[in-house]
C-alpha cells in the first residue's frame, strides 16, 4: 500500500519517542509521530520529581519479578532481555548523557534533569526525520487493504501500513494520558483490562497522624488484612502524609490493596515481642523516665511516641514505673500494628502508573505486534503492566519500543 508514510505512531512520550527515533531513517519513508497535546515528553519530564528515574541497577534478570503479576514479568521478560538497563544507559551514553545510582539501586541522569533525557529523544528524532506532530490527536483507526487509516481529531485522514499505539495510560492526566488509545485498541478488536490507578498513594479513613506528615521509615514492615483472604505482608520505605500513607513500599503493595482493608504498619520496625522486649528494659533501667522519652528510646520518632501518649492517656509527664499495664498495651500495639483502614486509593491523578490496559494474551511478546490485527504494535504503560516504583516502568517502556521498532522495521 502506498500510504502517507512507513509508519504512524501515536503517542509522544517516551516510549513513542524511542519507537520512532528507532524506526526513522530505515523505511525509506517517513515516520509520522502524532502527539495530542502541545508538547511531547510532558509526564516524562515529571518523572521522578523532574529527575527521571530512567531504571534500576542490578542485573535484569531480576526485572520481570517487579511487575506485580507473574505473566506480567514473563510476557515482558524477552523485551527486556532484547533490551536491558545496562543497553539503556550505554545508549545515552553514547549522545553524551551520563547516569548515576542512587541508594536502593534507582538511576538518575547525572545531571538531574529529566529534559536532559527528553532533549537527547527529540534531538535523535529530529536528526533521523521523524516528522514529529504536535496537537495531533488520533481519533480513530481501521484497518485498510495493506494497512490501517488513521482519522485525526477535527478531520483529515493518514494511511500506513504499519501504526503502533504507544498513548500510555490515564495517570496524571493534565500530561496528556487520558487513554485515547485504549479506544482505538478496543475499536480494532482488542480486549481492555480495566484501567486503574496503581503506585498511588492510600487514602486512611478518620486519619489520626495528620500531624506526623512529612516523617519517614526506611523499609518499613507492614501487612495489609481483608476479610475472609490471606494477610499481605510486604516492607519498603513508607512515609506518612496529610491523608495517609505513601513512599515506594505503599505505592508497590497498591496495585493489592482495596477501599476496606485494614493496613497495618510496624512504625518500630521490630515487630511486638521485641518492641515490647526493648521497652521493657528501658522502663527497668530508668523506672523515672518519662513513657514517651522511653518509647523513643525504644525506636519510635519522638513525634510519634508523644502523640501514641496522647492517644492512651498517658500523661506528658507520666513514667515508666506508674504506667498501667492496659496503657502499655495500648502503646505497644500501636507501635507495632498501628490500625488503618483504606477509605481510598490515590486517583489517576496521584497515581504513578496504570495498572490494566491492552490484554497482554493478545500481543506477540517478542514483537509487540497484534495478534489480532497484523500491523498493529503496542509500546508501553498502553499494555497491561504495572512495575514497582524505582524505574521498572520507564524501563519496560523503552524496552517494549526497542522491540516494536525492530518488528516494524522488518515487517
Amino acid at each position: 500500500m502506498k500510504g502517507d508514510a512507513a509508519a504512524i505512531i501515536a503517542g509522544a512520550g517516551p516510549a513513542g519517542l524511542f519507537l520512532a527515533a528507532r524506526l526513522a531513517g530505515g523505511l525509506g519513508e517517513p515516520v509520522v509521530l502524532l502527539e495530542a497535546g502541545p508538547k511531547s515528553g510532558r509526564k516524562l519530564l515529571a518523572s521522578g520529581s523532574g529527575q527521571c528515574n530512567i531504571t534500576h541497577s542490578g542485573t535484569i534478570e531480576d526485572f520481570p519479578d517487579r511487575y506485580g503479576r507473574p505473566a506480567a514479568g514473563r510476557f515482558l521478560k524477552r523485551a527486556l532481555y532484547a533490551f536491558s538497563n545496562a543497553d539503556l544507559e550505554a545508549w545515552f551514553l553514547e549522545r553524551g548523557l551520563a547516569f548515576e545510582a542512587e541508594g536502593g539501586g534507582k538511576i538518575f541522569p547525572s545531571t538531574r534533569r529529566a529534559s536532559d533525557v527528553l532533549g537527547i529523544l527529540l534531538a535523535e528524532c529530529s536528526s533521523r526525520g521523524v516528522d514529529l506532530r504536535l496537537g495531533s490527536r488520533a481519533r480513530s483507526a481501521r484497518p485498510i487493504e495493506g494497512g490501517f487509516e488513521l482519522e485525526l481529531e477535527g478531520g483529515g485522514l493518514l494511511r500506513a501500513p504499519r501504526i503502533a499505539l504507544a498513548t500510555g495510560g490515564m495517570s496524571y492526566p493534565l500530561t496528556g494520558s487520558t487513554g485515547d488509545g485504549y479506544r482505538i485498541a478496543a475499536a480494532l478488536g482488542h480486549r481492555i483490562v480495566d484501567p486503574k490507578p496503581a503506585l498511588s498513594p492510600v487514602l486512611v479513613a478518620d486519619f489520626a497522624l495528620g500531624e506526623l506528615a512529612g516523617i519517614g521509615f526506611e523499609d518499613l514492615p507492614f501487612v495489609a488484612r481483608r476479610p475472609g483472604a490471606k494477610p499481605i505482608s510486604a516492607r519498603g520505605d513508607f512515609l506518612i502524609t496529610h491523608e495517609g500513607f505513601s513512599g515506594p513500599g505503599i505505592l508497590d503493595a497498591s496495585r493489592f490493596l482495596s477501599p476496606g482493608d485494614r493496613l497495618e504498619p510496624d512504625f518500630s520496625g521490630l515487630g511486638y515481642e521485641a518492641f515490647r522486649e526493648a521497652f521493657l528494659r528501658r522502663a527497668a533501667a530508668s523506672p523515672r523516665s518519662f513513657v514517651r522519652t522511653a518509647l523513643a528510646e525504644s525506636g519510635l520518632p519522638r513525634r510519634m511516641a508523644e502523640l501514641f501518649c496522647s492517644f492512651a492517656s498517658v500523661g506528658e509527664e507520666e513514667t515508666c514505673a506508674s504506667l498501667r499495664r492496659e496503657k502499655r498495651e495500648t502503646l505497644l500495639r500501636s507501635a507495632t500494628a498501628y490500625p488503618a483502614e483504606i477509605r481510598a486509593l490515590g486517583g489517576f491523578d496521584k497515581a504513578m502508573v496504570t495498572a490494566g490496559g491492552v490484554s497482554l494474551d493478545e500481543v506477540d511478546p517478542a514483537t509487540m505486534e497484534s495478534r489480532i490485527a497484523p500491523g498493529l504494535f503496542f509500546a508501553g504503560e498502553i499494555l497491561d503492566y504495572d512495575g514497582d516504583s524505582g524505574g521498572y516502568n520507564l524501563q519496560a517502556a523503552f524496552s517494549t519500543a526497542y522491540a516494536a521498532a525492530t518488528a516494524m522495521a522488518s515487517s
